[in-house]
């Protein structure tokens, strides 16, 4: 397969949807207080299984069995804090696929300092924002908080420039998504507006790309599927949806309804 080819993305995409689905992979989740309840649900709808493991020691040893793991910075509580690197080198050592999202990284500077300890420790994807990007990657100051005051093309060469420094897949979320292993990109056009009123969607995708990375050593093709079938079930949730409230509950159905031949029918990546 050929990472670079839309059409083999496409069908591996599609056939990493009905591995999820066989083997259910355990995705450790280190994550928004904000978000714990949406991203377990959502694992369960796609078929992973969720683990909510964030204290010291234990998260580490968690680590070391579970199939993937997400970090995530949304609430860094004390705890929280602590356990973070010593779960990312935990899962390093045991070639534990794991994700970096730096919610809100440039904006506030607790959260930035431990970003970029983090993303040192070399994470097998880093999924954020456009200003999340920027900021890491020392490109700029950040948005509003978790709102991206800048595009995903406009952070292309920060991500580009994360990607070659430490080793990772870089997803710029946005209303096309921009991911890059620092030398493809790639670009994901599915998606619906209502996403961004969700609390929570953009975190529960980061444990959606721990999951698929787990089944897939290509980590660029892992975060487009990922990508591809949280994305094309948004769309197929806002089609059934009057607003933000039934969205949310229509796109949880969609993500265990969804299945390989929608995606390869709707999947839109270049």
């Amino acid at each position: 397969m050929r990472s670079d080819d839309p059409a083999d993305v496409t069908d591996r995409s599609a056939e990493l949807l009905e591995v999820l689905r066989e083997r259910s992979p355990l995705v450790q989740n280190i994550t928004n207080a904000v978000a714990t309840n949406f991203t377990a649900n959502v694992l369960l709808a796609i078929g992973a299984s969720p683990a909510m493991v964030d204290i010291p020691t234990e998260a580490e040893e968690f680590a070391r069995i579970a199939s993937g793991v997400l970090i995530n910075l949304g609430t860094p509580h004390e705890e929280a804090r602590a356990a973070m690197p010593a779960t990312a080198q935990a899962a390093r050592a045991s070639d534990t696929p794991w994700v970096l999202d730096p919610v809100a990284v440039g904006a506030l500077p607790v959260r930035t300092t431990l970003a970029r300890e983090l993303v040192a420790l070399r994470p097998t994807i880093v999924r954020g924002n456009a200003s999340e990007i920027l900021s890491l990657a020392g490109f700029g100051e950040g948005g509003r908080g978790v709102e991206s005051t800048d595009s995903p093309e406009g952070a292309l060469d920060a991500a580009l420039s994360l990607a070659r420094e430490h080793g990772a897949v870089v997803a710029v979320s946005g209303p096309t998504d921009v991911i890059t292993d620092g030398r493809q990109v790639m670009r994901v056009s599915n998606g619906h507006p209502l996403l961004t009123k969700v609390t929570g969607a953009g975190c529960a995708l980061g444990a959606v790309m721990a999951a698929f990375a787990s089944l897939e050593s290509d980590a660029l093709v892992a975060a487009i599927a990922a990508t591809s079938v949280y994305t094309i079930a948004a769309e197929l949730a806002a089609e059934k949806s009057s607003g933000p409230g039934s969205f949310a509950a229509a796109f949880v159905d969609e993500l265990a309804r969804i299945d390989a031949d929608t995606v390869r029918a709707r999947m839109a990546v270049a």
